[in-house]
């Protein structure tokens, strides 16, 4: 229980679900865009499930949603959000299809800084764009999410899109500081952010000394959550964040002597 005058603020970083070049390797041959796959329907049906798990499990609402905006994220933030702010969901739905829902119960922002390791390490070189635009542009990005749900009038921590070519090692320093960075500019409000496997590795080795990862699953995501304070001058004072729960993510800790 905080105390009076503290705010517990909750940051849950989601992996995005099962990818269509994952379980069909043929899929890129013939896509017009190659390095960016969409969801499997067995993707959508993980991340609706995971949505109504974060509603149902939880004790907190998530107030906020930031994405990447790669396909395969808005997508696995549609589904999400449709679970989350469903107005009736007796547990037949599979996915956010026809889904009634109250799109004032969260806010959803596209945010650059949270997109996919631009590196030849996770995109083929013979599959980049040829005219350099990776994703499309913002207003067709948040025809993608759920209506009434997006706030454009955020800010971006990353106006611009990341630069191709960084290391994995830049990448999960960007992926942390953006998390920080969110989380610091809405310290009163608990925070979905939906990205991509590296986000998630660079999340647990800031927190954890020695952590090895071993294996992530899709729609894999951990909690993490920490005590705050605001003075009357606006000064934040926060605590820091400690991992409270985590699901989908295979590490172990070497200990120390």
């Amino acid at each position: 229980m905080a105390l009076e005058g503290q705010f517990l603020q909750n940051v849950v970083v989601l992996r995005h679900g099962d990818r269509i070049d994952d379980v069909d390797p043929l899929w890129t041959v013939s896509a017009p865009r190659p390095w960016d796959p969409y969801l499997t329907e067995g993707g959508r049906t993980r991340a609706f499930s995971t949505g109504r798990k974060l509603r149902e499990k939880f004790g907190f609402p998530i107030h906020r949603v930031f994405t990447s905006p790669f396909t395969r994220c808005l997508q696995t933030t549609t589904e999400a959000v449709s679970a989350l702010c469903a107005v009736h969901d007796d547990g037949s739905q599979v996915n956010g299809d026809n889904i009634e829902i109250d799109p004032s119960k969260l806010k959803v922002s596209i945010e650059y800084g949270l997109c996919e390791l631009l590196s030849s390490e996770v995109i083929k070189t013979e599959f980049l764009p040829k005219d350099g635009n990776f994703v499309y542009e913002m207003s067709k990005l948040e025809e993608m999410l759920p209506a009434g749900t997006v706030d454009s009038s955020v800010e971006p921590v990353y106006k611009e899109f990341p630069k191709w070519g960084e290391s994995r090692m830049d990448a999960r320093d960007r992926y942390k500081r953006v998390i920080k960075a969110l989380a610091d500019k809405y310290p009163h409000e608990n925070l979905l952010l939906i990205t991509h496997a590296d986000a998630l590795v660079g999340s647990i080795t800031a927190l954890l000394e020695g952590v090895t990862i071993s294996g992530g699953d899709y729609c894999a995501y951990m909690h993490f959550r920490r005590l705050a304070s605001i003075s009357d001058c606006e000064t934040l004072s926060a605590k820091e964040f400690e991992l409270i729960a985590d699901f989908g993510i295979r590490y172990s800790i070497v200990g120390t002597s």
